[in-house]
């Protein structure tokens, strides 16, 4: 093999961080004309491995090539120089300024400080309309969804000259058709012999997109394939280390009586922008209902208002049969209700903490963990490592820090934490999300689990495919609103992917 067949090759790339090896003599090329998707559990090495060749951290070990030729990234701004562009998971745009304007903002030095807009706005248009990737060049970024968020990033990186495109989770935040859109614009770069790196979770999109996949295991490369040498089982088993299997039985069941009722509902967000509106569902025991959306459609103050954690404008939330509308979240939580919430360092958990402490963080007041006025700690360390054991987090003890865990165990916590409530109600909103497929299996077994039990589970995901699987009834929100209900046995990928566009119910019957 010659030295210059890869247009990006890292060499024995080792990266150690107190207490563990993130990367262990990693070695890894990238070619052009090629979707090199590289897969791996939480704690694998991916995101270090990135950051190393992205300028975002430096190796202990290792050298990084580019077309042949050693290279030194010490920064983004020597990996742009080098043809390297990354977009990540959480956009770095500033919302109150054009598509062009940002693009200004973070262009080359070379690029000077006298810019004409004009000719910036036409070569964005050069560039979305070469890729696909539709944009207004004028559109200021706030107005704009997640979806076209992300081509302004991606078009952000091809305006700089880019050749080989890092995508981290790009479809986490994604419908289905701008999902679709997505590979067509991947489609368009490859054929002109650009790279692509894919970092995905989603089996079915890794085996739809790519070219090649290599798999991360404990921060060694524990396998490389063509995609269609491999099938997905293949692809997991070198992931988690043993056989997997994706799939989460769940038996029919008839539910009981309604636990939750909410009519007419409307809140605002913390802006003051009304982001529910008129929002009527009603939640029985022994379901999952699952909502799915777009972020950004009111789920979050739709959850937040019922538990209590926002004002609401109006409306009225019944738990059980009796008004909670004007309760306080510790009330309502002593209904018997728990939360599994969407941001888990900065709701879920105290990283300081300790996993001990953090296991009883909501129910601290349990009698059970009290000796009379005191806490009663053997109670409280017993409770934790039940959590522990039950749950599968997988620490040596548990009086850690959480932010010893990686994010599928600090995830794993906080699920076995409000299911040991055995709660009547549960909210259990994006329980997956950037977790790898070994905890989302289990995570979607728990809930099933709950919901045998006869809990009534509120299900909250922009992952598509969880919804379906899990779901017993479907819900769609869109911009405040409940745009569509129905069996889950009638929910298909393509009437919910419309429904969650923004089109009406009847304009998706037919799909």
């Amino acid at each position: 093999m010659s030295e210059s067949e890869y247009l990006v090759e890292l060499r024995h790339i080792t990266k150690r961080y107190p207490g563990t090896v993130a990367c262990d003599d990693v070695s890894i090329g990238f070619k052009r004309g090629e979707v090199h998707t590289i897969l791996g559990e939480n704690g694998a090495g991916k995101s270090t491995l990135m950051n190393v060749m992205y300028g975002l951290t430096e190796p202990d070990e290792g050298e990084i090539f580019v077309e042949g030729k050693r290279v030194r990234i010490h920064s983004p701004k020597d990996a742009i120089r080098c043809g390297i562009g990354m977009v990540h998971q959480h956009f770095m745009l500033v919302p109150t300024l054009t598509v062009a304007e940002n693009i200004v903002l973070s262009a080359n030095e070379r690029d000077g400080i006298f810019v004409r807009p004009k000719e910036v706005a036409t070569k964005i248009k050069d560039i979305s309309d070469r890729y696909g990737l539709s944009i207004n060049p004028y559109e200021k970024v706030g107005n704009l969804t997640v979806g076209q968020q992300q081509r302004v990033e991606i078009i952000n990186a091809l305006y700089k000259k880019c050749e080989i495109l890092v995508l981290d989770e790009p479809t986490a935040v994604l419908t289905p058709v701008e999902t679709g859109e997505l590979f067509v614009a991947i489609h368009n770069l490859i054929s002109e012999k650009k790279a692509v790196v894919f970092i995905s979770h989603k089996m079915k999109e890794v085996m739809r997109i790519s070219n090649v996949v290599s798999i991360l295991h404990l921060g060694k490369v524990s396998g490389h394939t063509k995609i269609e040498d491999t099938d997905a089982k293949t692809l997991a088993k070198l992931m988690v280390g043993r056989d997997f299997t994706f799939e989460s039985k769940k038996e029919p069941k008839s539910p009981g009586e309604v636990r939750l009722e909410v009519k007419n509902l409307h809140v605002k967000n913390a802006e003051g922008i009304e982001t529910v509106r008129g929002l009527n569902m009603t939640v029985r025991a022994g379901e999952i209902y699952g909502i799915a959306g777009v972020d950004g459609n009111g789920q979050s103050e739709l959850i937040r208002s019922i538990m209590g954690l926002c004002e609401k404008k109006s409306g009225t939330v019944l738990i059980k049969g009796q008004d909670v509308s004007r309760k306080s979240t510790g009330e309502i939580m002593q209904m018997g209700l728990a939360h599994i919430p969407e941001d888990r360092q900065g709701m879920g958990v105290i990283l300081q903490m300790s996993i001990r402490e953090n296991a009883v963080l909501d129910t601290f007041h349990d009698p059970k963990l009290h000796n009379g006025c005191f806490m009663d700690w053997i109670a409280v360390e017993n409770r934790s490592r039940d959590i522990i054991q039950n749950y599968d987090v997988k620490t040596p003890n548990d009086t850690n820090s959480v932010a010893s865990l990686s994010g599928g165990n600090q995830q794993k916590l906080v699920v076995g934490r409000e299911l040991n409530r055995e709660p009547e109600i549960l909210f259990a909103v994006h329980p997956t999300r950037g977790v790898d497929i070994g905890a989302t299996k289990f995570i979607h077994d728990q809930l099933i689990k709950a919901r045998d039990n006869g809990c009534a589970v509120v299900l909250v995901s922009t992952e598509l495919d969880e919804v379906l699987e899990l779901s017993d009834r479907v819900a769609v929100i869109f911009n405040g609103q409940i745009l569509g209900e129905m069996p889950a046995s009638e929910a298909t990928y393509e009437k919910v992917g419309l429904l969650m566009a923004g089109n009406k119910l009847h304009d998706a019957k037919s799909a």
